[in-house]
């Protein structure tokens, strides 16, 4: 069975201060019972959510490259007076702007106190049911490529390909977009931002690996040494994680 997009992974050398800018950005809470700092709705603790994408902000020792990144969050908005509040209040929370690359744009390009990119979207009705995340942005140079890997690789279901995009979302109607948008640049350095992905409950997560392996996928050292999850980058290069079930 494919595997389940749980939260995405944001690095940090702060993960406490970035976590907070976050949970604050998207009106969620924190959590930090270990290293990392968990940022998902309110309410109280639950892993995976049934609904939206987590932000897990992990603890890394180097800042960021100069080089942009090529995964990034859209937030969603429901009027063009909510936008405009909501980039004035991430203003005050720290968010800075950012250039995008695409001239002139109906969306807001900032980056949180680290410097990862994100856009404040105009409003759009096709998000008005998403959430806070109204999307998930990969830049890529085959969307088609990146629709078949991740189609396959991923129990969402596929909303749209074409040469410019390819779009995904879970196959319940609920949370986020996935969408591979082609890009001109190439990749340059790792990544601040991944996805992590879960197996359903009762899947083997090795058995997971070796079928993404045969989609695909190669292995991907960072160092991590022996642990639970296994890195993986996908067939243009973005690296992403197979959690182990809990």
């Amino acid at each position: 069975m494919a595997l389940r997009p749980v939260m995405l992974n944001v690095k940090a050398l702060d993960a406490a201060s970035v976590g907070r800018f976050w949970a604050e950005a998207l009106g969620w809470s924190a959590y930090s019972a270990g290293v990392t700092t968990y940022v998902g709705p309110p309410g109280g603790l639950v892993w995976p959510d049934p609904v939206h994408l987590g932000i897990d902000v992990v603890p890394v020792p180097g800042p960021r490259t100069t080089a942009k990144n090529r995964v990034h969050i859209d937030l969603a908005t429901t009027s063009a007076a909510h936008r405009t509040e909501l980039v004035a209040r991430l203003k005050g929370l720290g968010a800075t702007p950012a250039h995008g690359g695409r001239g002139a744009v109906p969306w807001t390009v900032l980056a949180d106190p680290e410097g990862n990119e994100f856009c404040v979207l105009e409003p759009r009705t096709i998000h008005r049911d998403t959430g806070p995340i109204a999307r998930v942005v990969v830049d890529c140079a085959d969307p088609r490529a990146m629709a078949r890997f991740w189609g396959e690789a991923i129990d969402w279901a596929l909303h749209e390909v074409a040469d410019e995009h390819a779009v995904l979302r879970s196959a319940k109607g609920v949370g986020p977009y996935l969408v591979f948008l082609r890009t001109s640049g190439v990749k340059t350095a790792p990544d601040r931002v991944h996805l992590d992905l879960l197996p359903h409950p009762g899947d083997d997560k090795e058995a997971e690996v070796a079928r993404l392996r045969d989609l695909g996928a190669t292995d991907l050292d960072i160092g991590q040494g022996d642990v639970p999850w296994t890195c993986l980058v996908d067939p243009e290069g973005h690296e992403f994680c197979v959690l182990a079930p809990s």
